[in-house]
């Protein structure tokens, strides 16, 4: 997605002048956010080859989505929960404005961006939970426990899939690169 962001007008000498930007993600959430794809890829890939890596890193992402969740209620402005909380209608409505390529652009999470972080969330701390009583002994070896362990990954990647279709496709309508965004925390003010 390098060079989506293209809003640069030029000086009356000739030179671009960028838009100007502004703070977005903090540190906690972009640390986060990339913790969190680094860890679960790893766990993906580990499950049912290295057991005891697995579950370190199991144990990793419900720290993770612990301190998220804190950060939720009382991080800065866009990582709280009460700034990308939208009602059902509101949500439906931006999905059928970004089908029509007229969506409203948002400075935090967009109303499908902030459903996603919750159902993701969700998820994943469903896939801890079962993953964890999996390590117990009044779990361990229970099929229900396994099957949903298993059923909840799956389903977590394909609302992954669904996430990041939705930012390439933001990105392309606003004209700005979102995984830059992710990185540097910045985003076009305007």
């Amino acid at each position: 997605m390098g060079g989506v962001e293209r809003n640069a007008s030029t000086d009356t000498n000739g030179r671009p002048e960028w838009p100007p930007m502004v703070k977005v993600w903090d540190p906690i959430v972009r640390l986060f956010h990339w913790a969190l794809v680094g860890l679960f890829t790893f766990s993906f890939l580990t499950g049912d080859e290295w057991k005891d890596a697995h579950v370190i890193s199991g144990y990793m992402i419900g720290g993770l989505v612990a301190i998220r969740l804190i950060w939720g209620l009382i991080g800065s402005e866009h990582a709280r929960f009460a700034s990308f909380i939208y009602r059902p209608s509101t949500i439906a409505s931006f999905i059928r404005d970004s089908v029509y390529i007229r969506a409203k652009r948002f400075i935090g999470h967009n109303p499908a961006g902030g459903a996603m972080v919750i159902a993701l969330l969700l998820m994943i701390s469903g896939i801890v939970t079962t993953g964890y009583l999996m390590t117990t002994d009044a779990y361990w070896g229970v099929e229900w426990v396994e099957s949903t362990h298993k059923a909840l990954v799956y389903a977590t990647l394909g609302m992954i899939l669904l996430h990041v279709t939705g930012v390439v496709l933001a990105s392309l309508e606003h004209r700005e690169n979102l995984v830059r965004a992710m990185l540097t925390g910045r985003k076009r003010a305007e």
